[in-house]
């Protein structure tokens, strides 16, 4: 998924990362390109691998899950089509 920096939602999601590159630099284009899970939510995800482990109340809450995202997602940034 590619989120333009100041975005609020995605702007694009590709299968292949060769495609969603393409599509960065052809637009020079400015964000965060993420691999996320698919069928699965990042929360969940992240639980299921031992990336986090919940520890509060507030950490299993619904606006918790809805709003969680980890670092360990495979991402790459990019300023003006070019990775960062």
């Amino acid at each position: 998924m590619f989120n333009a920096a100041g975005a609020r939602f995605a702007s694009a999601v590709f299968t292949s990362l060769d495609d969603a590159k393409a599509w960065i630099t052809i637009n020079g284009l400015s964000g965060v390109l993420t691999k996320y899970p698919v069928d699965i939510g990042v929360y969940e995800w992240a639980v299921a691998g031992g990336l986090f482990t919940p520890k509060t109340e507030q950490q299993r809450s619904s606006s918790f899950i809805g709003e969680f995202t980890t670092a360990s997602m495979d991402h790459y940034h990019f300023e003006s089509g070019e990775l960062g």
